[in-house]
């Protein structure tokens, strides 16, 4: 245990209880001593907490403080209960057979205490209790919760925690880690003696099985990663939580006082030993950061806090790195070092049938064999024939993860300890071609790569047999959007993309399903899957600089020159799908023109939507949604049928042909020809090219709905729950600031746009077409937001509600961690990206209400918005709005470009970035 040092700078005991008994002394009444009383115990308590705190920012030791910490606590816990029994309490009250001890259980009773935890007492008592034992119980935790001291408390004899502790599993672990900390010995003692003898003797395969269930439960809520970009530090996979529980099973089923211990009985080796310091060291320092900063008992590590604990523990910024990254690839290297210790120890509790083996009655005739591809069967897992085997063939660790894929067999923590003891020797790999040739087998096995790569990347083979790959092994993305670390993210699409190919995502990803199985270049596929995210971090364009690795690695992984190329362009355009699909008119013919000039083939389609899916799917577990699927899905389409020539139709053929075939649905459904004539004249030429015949007929209707009950305004609502939407309609008499005032409306609402068409009919109405969402990318759905929606828009344009007022209260409401990221506001301007509009693209922090700051502006530029695309990536937007001035025409001057510049940029600038900037 780590030795304290100058205790008496953090609490001197005698001092106090001097002034303690002083004030017992003295002639005030009860009332007023209790005040005085409680006085010296908080500034003894303050006084300590602030000289911990002092030590620790000086030596940032977080192993040493939370020993401190606790030091402070037990103090205080021995003073407030020697005063109770001496000074407070009666004196007769007690008799000579009384007594009690006072046990710290849980965390507590390891001797950690981190700065805002809690405390958990045991009250041991030797039988029934008595008037004396209560009021000694009463005294102290009242006395300690006037403290501000957060104490979990128990008031049991030996006989009841034997009893509870043999029922309840969170009971028997707290008393694992009992401590005497005050009062009687013996009952202390006794109850140790009777939990070893009663308790844990004869239960350790039932202790451990339950213990390791916990912990997969606790891993399985968490997310079931220790790659998450908000990683908890005590419950995460790879946190504290998961350290302590080695710690608990290593003193059920060894008795031993600490790891270390298991080094003198030749359980574990030193330089286990040594990683299991070194990474509870690191990650009780983090911990102790955290509650200091946040002043309570914070377990997350959110952006808000990640920059400034990182700038703590001095991690500073280097070319192409900031230091909170470099902070937090040090923590996941950490919680990685903690899965392979998990992994270890938990096979050496199997190995002495302390947990029951995981057999699948499918594998019972194949574990009859005893030696597999040079391995044997150890138990149900795979394991080395030999100690030297990976130092004699290195080829044989890749061949390891190859086989325990095709085979479907678990591999043994002792191979995974031997390789990686054995990394060094993989380097001699990367030349050679069998060695190659396996890599590529396991990253295209039908038999889901994803698990063998994730051992893989575990294992740290990953990084040194593909040395790329390994530049971006717990490399975070500082940002809301993405969740995972790029190495995770990249795992996880493979995963995906093999979920693809096999049928599983047909629901939520039907036409990928569709077309995978027409991809002649599986084997580019998933090595441009592998590869897309391969220069992450270096700085520069990612996707460019990836190209230039895949073009290097290819042949090495023997795919032909095209197929090299295929992999180069993959990775190149990896990003161009999701961004033409979401950020521009797939009905503007320039858009999929100059799309399908870029991608030029439909193998290189069907390659791209693939790939694109797969990674937009990866990057968390609420990013996907129907909306997203749908807009990928029209691109293809329509890029497709221009690669097969179905768009090459003139202008004036298509309006004939979209409102020929309206007419034939009108007709079919009883309409007269007069009525129809009286729609087809509404609609100029863009408008029939804009939609589909289905939209088409549904806009029909609703006009004439509308025209036929005089209606000033109509807003329809139409749910699309395969593609996650809600499509609004208002169809109302156009005016400048229309969009802007629906946008407004909306915000208010509640409700997120994701796309817009604005249309402006002959007859001097607008049929306006907004697809909204909830926050979290659900169809806005709830009839009740439906019907507040519709109420909010008559308001607005009404002149009944006033946006500005409304606006104002939701403005700033941003969350603490979104606060963190500066995204520089950004506005550009392209007159060569559609032959009809101008487009204005706005990059900055999102907010609420900014759509309608900058449509708002927009029109006051006197321009007309013709359709609207909304990206949100966690806390930075892209809008595109397709715009026309007051004639209809594209903006082709200058000086009208420059202003309307200016003009939106001032919009998208975040009010609360100028108020901090104004105070500093």
């Amino acid at each position: 245990m780590t030795k304290i040092h100058r205790q008496r700078d953090i609490i001197d005991r005698r001092a106090v209880m001097a002034r303690l008994t002083e004030l017992a002394g003295s002639d005030i009444n009860k009332m007023k001593r209790r005040a005085g009383v409680l006085a010296v115990f908080k500034e003894a308590l303050n006084l300590g907490r602030i000289e911990v705190r002092r030590r620790f920012d000086q030596h940032g030791d977080g192993t040493q403080t939370v020993r401190e910490n606790c030091f402070l606590i037990d103090q205080l816990v021995r003073i407030v209960h020697d005063f109770a029994a001496g000074h407070e309490l009666p004196q007769n009250i007690r008799t000579s057979g009384e007594a009690m001890s006072l046990v710290a259980v849980g965390g507590y009773g390891r001797g950690e205490l981190s700065p805002q935890s809690d405390i958990d007492l045991l009250f041991l008592t030797p039988y029934k209790r008595t008037p004396w034992h209560e009021q000694v119980v009463e005294y102290v935790l009242y006395m300690l919760w006037d403290m501000g001291l957060k104490v979990g408390q128990s008031t049991r004899s030996a006989d009841e925690c034997i009893r509870m502790a043999k029922a309840d599993l969170t009971i028997r672990t707290a008393l694992l880690e009992m401590r005497w900390l005050w009062g009687d010995q013996d009952l202390y003692f006794d109850l140790k003696n009777r939990y070893v003898n009663e308790i844990i003797t004869g239960t350790g395969e039932e202790f451990v099985e339950a213990k390791l269930a916990e912990r997969d439960a606790r891993h399985a809520n968490m997310g079931d990663t220790r790659y998450v970009l908000e990683p908890n530090v005590k419950e995460g996979k790879g946190g504290l939580r998961d350290l302590h529980t080695l710690y608990w099973l290593a003193r059920y089923l060894y008795r031993v006082d600490g790891i270390n211990d298991l080094v003198d009985q030749g359980i574990i080796s030193k330089e286990a030993c040594k990683r299991f310091a070194k990474a509870q060291a690191f990650l009780w320092t983090v911990r102790c950061h955290l509650h200091y900063v946040t002043e309570r008992a914070e377990d997350r590590l959110t952006f808000d806090v990640q920059q400034e604990i990182a700038s703590r523990m001095n991690y500073t910024d280097h070319a192409g790195s900031r230091g909170v990254e470099r902070f937090m690839k040090h923590f996941f290297l950490v919680a990685k070092d903690v899965g392979d210790l998990t992994r270890l120890f938990c096979s050496l509790a199997e190995e002495q049938q302390k947990r029951k083996p995981r057999m699948r009655l499918g594998k019972l005739l194949f574990l009859k064999r005893s030696n597999v591809d040079g391995f044997v069967i150890d138990g149900d897992r795979l394991n080395v024939s030999a100690l030297d085997q990976f130092t004699k063939d290195p080829a044989a660790m890749i061949r390891l993860f190859h086989t325990s894929l095709e085979h479907g067999i678990d591999i043994h923590p002792h191979a995974l300890d031997l390789v990686h003891r054995n990394l060094k020797h993989v380097g001699s790999l990367r030349k050679d071609k069998a060695a190659n040739a396996l890599f590529m087998s396991i990253l295209t096995s039908k038999k889901n790569p994803e698990v063998a790569l994730r051992h893989m990347n575990e294992a740290g083979v990953l990084s040194r047999f593909i040395p790329d790959f390994g530049r971006v092994v717990a490399q975070m993305q500082y940002d809301m959007y993405h969740v995972y670390t790029v190495d995770e993210h990249t795992i996880q699409a493979i995963g995906i993309l093999h979920a693809i190919e096999q049928g599983v995502l047909v629901e939520e990803a039907p036409l990928s399903t569709q077309i995978i199985h027409k991809v002649s270049s599986r084997k580019a596929l998933y090595m441009a899957v592998l590869l897309h995210d391969i220069a992450k971090g270096r700085g520069g364009d990612h996707s460019v600089l990836g190209a230039d690795v895949a073009m290097k690695l290819g042949p090495r992984f023997g795919l032909t020159d095209e197929e090299t190329e295929t992999v180069a362009w993959l990775v190149r355009e990896h990003l161009t799908m999701s961004r033409v699909a979401f950020k521009r008119d797939v009905d503007d013919p320039q858009t999929i023109t100059d799309f399908v000039t870029k991608v030029q083939s439909p193998e290189r389609l069907r390659l791209l939507l693939v790939l694109t899916v797969a990674d937009i799917r990866a990057v968390g577990p609420n990013v996907w949604n129907g909306w997203k699927g749908g807009l990928l899905r029209e691109l293809y389409q329509r890029s497709e049928e221009l690669m097969l020539g179905g768009m090459a139709a003139a202008r004036d053929h298509r309006v004939k042909a979209a409102q020929a075939a309206v007419s034939r649905e009108l007709i079919a459904s009883g309409w007269p020809q007069t009525d129809i004539d009286a729609h087809l004249a509404r609609g100029y030429p863009t408008y029939w090219t804009s939609f589909d015949t289905r939209t088409h007929v549904h806009h029909a209707r609703l006009v004439r709905d509308a025209e036929q009950r005089h209606a000033p305004l109509t807003v329809e609502s139409r749910i699309d729950s395969f593609r996650s939407v809600t499509e609004i309609n208002v169809y109302t008499s156009d005016h400048p600031g229309l969009f802007s005032q629906i946008a407004g409306a909306m915000a208010v609402s509640g409700a997120n746009i994701v796309d817009a068409k604005i249309v402006t009919l002959a007859n001097g109405m607008a049929l306006d077409s907004f697809w909204i969402q909830e926050s979290d990318g659900a169809a806005f759905d709830t009839p009740s937001k439906l019907a507040k929606l519709s109420t909010v828009i008559e308001q607005v344009l009404s002149g009944r509600m006033r946006l500005d007022k409304e606006l104002a209260a939701r403005k700033g409401k941003l969350p603490a961690r979104a606060h963190v990221f500066k995204v520089p506001p950004r506005v550009i301007i392209d007159n060569k990206a559609s032959s009809s509009h101008t487009l204005i693209e706005v990059n900055g922090r999102d907010r609420p209400g900014l759509l309608y700051d900058l449509t708002a502006a927009m029109t006051q530029l006197g321009l007309q918005i013709a359709s609207a695309h909304i990206s949100t990536y966690g806390e930075r937007v892209v809008d595109v709005f397709y715009v026309k001035d007051i004639f209809g025409l594209k903006v082709q001057h200058e000086r009208k470009l420059e202003q309307i510049r200016d003009g939106v940029l001032k919009a998208l600038r975040d009010p609360a970035d100028s108020e901090a900037a104004a105070a500093q």
